[in-house]
């Protein structure tokens, strides 16, 4: 078995915040083709988990309850009743550094100063846990904390909700393909989108 969990804040007031992308991806990862749910989401060591399939492997779909900063206190005992390794644990999260809509996967790394992913390290004792982040490209002159907790404008929603889009099928490569073939296919910048106004040029 292995997890899929989604970084967030529970409740009303945070829906549709940047903060809140690792939920939104988990709740598009559920909505894949290729998803079968084996029962309703059910509230288990302080998360909403939905257990599913992608393709061969059952898959749990956690979202944490704990808010942010407290992330690792559900993730640790969850992966520990279900005997799943941190190698097994793919943590979904967004990223200021990365310009918005960027998804990067890794297999590893420092939790370069993402609150959640700082607790999950800290409770696991390791940093060898994957982990998908998306780009929200703070802008400059905005307070980090009034950044994340805001709602996306019209315009950065054209270049996330295609993220999440993207996101949610590569949670399922990583789930079926591991996550050095999620990594090769969806860390390259997004193609722009072509112009229709502007027709190709026929060679001469």
């Amino acid at each position: 078995m292995k997890a899929v969990v989604g970084l967030g804040n529970p409740g009303r007031r945070y829906e549709g915040t940047r903060h809140n992308l690792g939920f939104m991806v988990v709740e598009a990862v559920a909505r894949r083709p290729g998803a079968r749910a084996t029962g309703a989401a059910r509230e288990q060591f302080e998360s909403l988990v939905t257990e599913t399939t992608l393709g061969d492997e059952r898959v749990l779909l956690v979202k944490p309850q704990t808010y942010m900063n407290l992330s690792g206190q559900a993730v640790q005992p969850l992966l520990a009743w279900y005997k799943i390794s941190p190698a097994d644990c793919l943590v979904v999260c967004d990223d200021l550094n990365l310009p918005v809509g960027r998804l990067r996967f890794r297999a590893n790394g420092s939790s370069g100063g993402h609150h959640g992913l700082e607790d999950i390290e800290r409770r696991l004792g390791t940093q060898e846990y994957p982990r998908l982040r998306i780009g929200l490209g703070l802008p400059a002159g905005w307070v980090v904390e009034s950044f994340v907790l805001g709602k996306f404008s019209p315009e950065e929603l054209k270049a996330v909700e295609p993220a999440v889009t993207s996101a949610a099928e590569g949670v399922e490569v990583w789930a079926t393909r591991g996550v050095n073939a999620a990594a090769n296919r969806f860390n390259a910048p997004p193609k722009p989108p072509k112009d229709p106004s502007k027709k190709e040029k026929k060679e001469e």
